[in-house]
């Protein structure tokens, strides 16, 4: 059963702040969560990252040789180098360390980006189906509170953070925090005494890290929501570009795209700021650290407390540890960014979906349908009751038309029959038995719609028809097409069924679209079809082409038909007239134009000028 949100439960909105704490087990938590989805390809990633580490150890070969090359020449504090006082065996054996470890360094790197990448993208793609699967069978409840731009922007822009988090960041991370705590390890070896020294500023780091780190993630969150709602408009104004161009709105698009985009750049630069004050301070703090623990073991190595090769290990350990911390603040920014993206994408999964239970192919319905006292508002309308014990009943086969003013709640019975949502009052029956008791992917399989605006998916012709049936044969699709009129102009386009119709359907007709529609409708085979102002917006050849089909479609099934049109529903076999949420009149056309004071003699009366 479709779950309603709660109304102040948004996965959109913002919120305040949680305490520190919570911010730190939810970070954990996200982190866990992202790495359940490499546990399948942990045979690729254990190795990558102990290959990391490995190779982050290895760089710290390169300052130690270092100093074992040039401290060994320095002679009390004396800083001039001698050939005669460096040995050419110690020279050449710390050459060919060092170019040793840098072969071994590099051989391990090409396998370890190899596997991390291929554990890393494959995780990725594996989320991405999963947050794509989630989407697509969430309710209708869902989609009805959020804009199809913001939830694209996210499955694109959020999932891409995510990925550079894990491919780009962690193996920084890492290798910083290798060379971090393996440079403060020798440094302790070369002088304790120094070490404790530019250890002082670590607890300043870690505060600021923690109160900062916080406010970037939220910055970041926040700026990542401006940026999606300004995608929104791209992809709504470019999906009606027609009608922005018909009305001369283009200069209106632009402005509200360029607030849009105000309104995330002050986000992002309220996100840079923090992060500019971040790192800012933590180059004062670390540089000026060392500045000041270089000078002060000057002092030492002048007294003679230390020696020269201590020293100089000293100094190059130090500048190693300062480039790593120095570098850990932009990481923690990235990696409060990914965070927030995970945020979001764990509350997409986090929705309840559609019930997607019931196995094999469905029994046949006989195509009996009912709706019983159902009472029903909108979950974004709460206020507003659409249906007000709306009953009707369809014998198998029957047509019934539903007719009435705009808002009189016909929409809203497809949506009921459909499974879009649940009656709050009241029960829809198929064939005698409750809809909440037919699993809905078995409802769903035997109900067909034409609606008023055909969607058409940017395939070819063939693709659509086929939607109706996945894996349906070149005949069966040929065959659906032929009894929908759809076949003869098919043919007149150079490339036939692998005709691309292009964004939408853009390159149809409004007829052509239809045609296609029923075709695919055919295919389907279902036991009811719902007929939604299919024929209200076409041309006289157009409409006759198409109520052709339709009515071949119609044959021997039970046919729910929406119209405005009074003229396309006078052959039905009964006519539903719905106004403010109720069913009010009931019978066929020649009853209800025989009603002196009836509403389908009104709208007749409006329509056609006198009744028909």
């Amino acid at each position: 059963m479709p779950r309603r949100p709660q109304d102040n439960a948004s996965p959109g909105g913002s919120s305040d702040d949680p305490p520190k704490a919570k911010l730190d087990r939810k970070a954990a938590a996200d982190a866990a969560w992202l790495f359940r989805y490499l546990h399948p390809y942990r045979k690729w990633f254990i190795p990558a990252i102990l290959g990391l580490f490995f190779t982050a150890g290895l760089s710290l070969v390169f300052p130690y040789m270092m100093s074992e090359i040039a401290g060994g020449s320095l002679r009390g504090g004396s800083v001039s180098l001698s050939a005669a006082d460096v040995s050419a065996e110690k020279v050449n054996r710390a050459m060919l360390l060092l170019v040793g470890a840098l072969a071994l360094q590099a051989l391990i790197a090409f396998f370890r980006i190899r596997w991390l990448n291929f554990a890393g993208e494959r995780a990725l793609a594996d989320l991405r189906r999963e947050t794509y699967g989630r989407l697509i069978r969430l309710p209708m409840a869902f989609f009805s509170e959020r804009r199809v731009g913001e939830l694209s922007s996210r499955l694109a822009s959020d999932l891409m953070l995510m990925r550079d988090a894990l491919m780009v960041t962690l193996p920084q991370l890492v290798r910083h925090g290798v060379i971090l705590v393996g440079g403060l390890v020798f440094v302790f070896i070369s002088s304790w005494k120094l070490a404790l020294v530019m250890l002082a500023c670590i607890p300043v780091v870690i505060l600021t890290v923690a109160l900062v780190g916080r406010r970037i993630r939220g910055f970041t969150r926040d700026a990542q929501d401006r940026l999606a709602e300004s995608n929104v408009i791209v992809e709504e104004t470019l999906q009606g570009v027609a009608n922005v161009k018909a009305f001369t709105n283009e200069p209106y698009e632009t402005a509200r795209y360029g607030t849009a985009i105000e309104r995330y750049l002050t986000s992002a630069l309220r996100s840079a700021g923090a992060k500019a004050f971040f790192i800012a301070f933590i180059i004062f703090v670390l540089f000026g650290t060392v500045a000041f623990v270089v000078w002060y073991g000057a002092g030492m190595l002048r007294d003679g407390r230390l020696t020269s090769e201590e020293f100089l290990r000293f100094v190059l350990f130090s500048v190693f540890v300062g480039a790593a911390m120095g570098s850990l603040p932009e990481v923690f920014s990235q990696l409060q960014g990914a965070l927030g993206a995970t945020d979001r994408i764990r509350d997409y999964l986090n929705e309840e979906p559609e019930d997607q239970s019931g196995e094999g192919e469905p029994s046949r319905l006989r195509g009996e349908v009912e709706l019983r006292g159902v009472r029903f508002r909108y979950p974004s309308r709460p206020d507003v009751e659409v249906l007000r014990g709306v009953s009707f009943k369809a014998a198998p086969g029957e047509r019934i038309a539903i007719v009435g003013p705009s808002g009189a709640g016909k929409s809203t019975v497809i949506g009921l029959l459909l499974g879009y949502y649940d009656p709050d009052e009241g029960s829809v029956l198929f064939d005698g038995t409750p809809s909440t008791e037919i699993p809905l992917r078995h409802r769903r399989a035997q109900i067909a719609i034409v609606p008023q605006e055909v969607l058409l998916f940017g395939g070819s012709i063939r693709d659509n028809i086929a939607y109706g049936k996945t894996g349906a044969t070149e005949d069966e699709i040929v065959a659906a097409a032929k009894k929908a009129n759809a076949h003869a102009f098919i043919e007149e386009f150079p490339e036939g069924y692998e005709t691309l119709v292009g964004d939408r359907g853009i390159k149809l007709s409004g007829g052509q679209r239809q045609r296609i529609a029923i075709a695919r409708a055919i295919l389907a085979d279902p036991a009811i079809l719902v007929l939604d102002e299919a024929t209200s917006s076409l041309d006289s050849e157009s409409e006759r082409l198409v109520q052709e089909a339709l009515d071949t479609l119609m044959h021997g099934r039970t046919s729910i038909i929406i119209a405005h049109r009074l003229a396309t529903v006078k052959d039905a076999d009964r006519i539903l007239v719905l106004r403010n949420g109720q069913a009010v009149e009931s019978g066929t056309h020649e009853e209800l134009s025989a009603k002196p004071e009836g509403v389908y003699r009104m709208l007749a009366e409006l329509q056609f000028g006198t009744a028909v």
